[in-house]
Formats: structure tokens, sequence, C-alpha cells
């Protein structure tokens, strides 16, 4: 029961991550938009929002966009009203910063929000909460994401740092605290992955998470599945939450 669980939460994190294909907008003001552009003239940009799919067209002006990311992974970069440039190239690297630093746009923004979901605890981790905590191997969790992006290259590659605390066992009549500390990537269309420590009243290990985010206008929408070995055992979480965009 459990590997089909796991095979089917693994499907829907690859399916949703293969279902944000889509052209992303971003502004001068920084504001991104996922869009499927229809045409660029001399003066505008055209689109309608993946959102609202048979929403009306839009139009921007170009001097109002900053960059145009297609789906296929391509993008052209507006400098002026008349058209689009590539981006240039990068400086010699003299050791004075890290390689890539000359690519940052936007490269700090708060991403925190709610975090609620479900943990499933296998083999001896399963055995040692029965004995050591009279805890049934599923268990609620409620918590908070503490995210913060550190860097954003060009191509829309982002590099975070998260820390998420969380309580368990709560249906249970237990109080079961946890701590993440992650380091992750996220992609441009939002495919993400962290590794770092995770820390429980049962002892210390390291956590692997993989997810997606789901975008609304300025909301976002994280799933995320995270695997932590130890103790025995394995534990799989399942994390659903939102955040706001906000500097």
């Amino acid at each position: 029961m459990l590997p089909r669980l796991l095979s089917l939460l693994l499907l829907l994190l690859v399916s949703a991550f293969a279902a944000q294909a889509q052209d992303m907008l971003t502004k001068q003001s920084g504001e991104e938009i996922a869009v499927k552009v229809l045409e660029i003239s001399p003066t505008g940009v055209t689109y309608r929002r993946t959102d609202n799919p048979d929403g009306p067209l839009i139009t921007v002006r170009k001097t109002d966009v900053f960059m145009i990311r297609y789906a296929n992974g391509t993008k052209e970069v507006f400098g002026t009203p008349g058209g689009a440039r590539q981006l240039p190239a990068a400086p010699p690297y003299t050791g004075s910063a890290v390689p890539g630093d000359e690519l940052l746009i936007d490269p700090t923004v708060n991403l925190s929000g709610p975090r609620i979901g479900f943990t499933v605890l296998t083999g001896g981790a399963a055995d040692k909460a029965r004995e050591d905590f009279r805890l049934n191997p599923f268990l609620t969790q409620f918590g908070w994401q503490f995210e913060k992006r550190i860097f954003r290259l060009s191509s829309g590659l982002s590099g975070l740092v998260e820390l998420v605390p969380l309580i368990g066992g709560l249906e249970q009549g237990k109080f079961i605290p946890s701590l993440n500390a992650l380091v992750g990537i996220r992609g441009p269309k939002g495919f993400e992955f962290g590794l770092g420590p995770n820390v429980t009243p049962a002892g210390a290990n390291i956590a692997l998470a993989v997810g997606t985010s789901f975008k609304v206008e300025d909301v976002n929408f994280p799933v995320n599945l995270a695997v932590v070995p130890g103790n025995g055992g394995v534990r799989f979480s399942l994390l659903l939450g939102f955040n706001y965009r906000r500097r």
C-alpha cells in the first residue's frame, strides 16, 4: 500500500511539473506573470494569462517588459522600445565575486508561509514511535516555512535557504516538534529540491525534499515531498501550503 501511495505522490509531482510548461513574462518592475505569448509587435506584447486561458487578450507596452522566458527555455530581453536584445556576455571572472553574480536579477525575495500535511513512518522508525512515544505511524503536521531566496540567475534558476519548524501528532493528543533546515535550488518553472538536517526528539537525520509550486497572481501554492532515512526506517512527509511574494 505504501509503495503504491508514494508512486502516486511522485507521479503527481512529475505531472504538475510537466503541466507548468508556459511562457514567463517579467516586467521592468520585477513582476513575473505566467502567460502564453501570442504576438510581439514593434511596440507591444500580446498574451493570455495561463491561469485564465479563456480570458481576454492583454497587451502591454514593450518598454514595460524586461524579459520573456519561453516554455522551450529560450528567452528574449527587451532593452529598448524598438525590439529585443540578447543578454550581454558576462565579463571575465576575476575572483572578486562568485561566477554568475553578474547575472543576478531581483536577488532577494521572502516566500515564507504556513504548511500543513502528514508524515508516514516505516520500519524501525514506526516501531520506535510506538514504543517511545506511543504514536501511530501516520501523523499530521502543522508548521511554518521560513524561506529566503538568496540569488536568482537570468535563466530563472534560484538558490534558497529554508527553515521549517513543525508540530506533529496533535490528532493523537501528542506534541512532537521537528525542525528542518534546507539548502536548495528552484528551477524557472517551480520544480525544486533541497537537502539539510532534520531534528526531532528521536534524533537527528538528513532530509531530502522535492516539490513544485503553483502560482496564481502573486500567491504561490507549494507542494513538497520529504524523505528522512534513519532509526531503522524511513519517514515520508507530504506538505502543502501557500505564500505571498513580498520584498
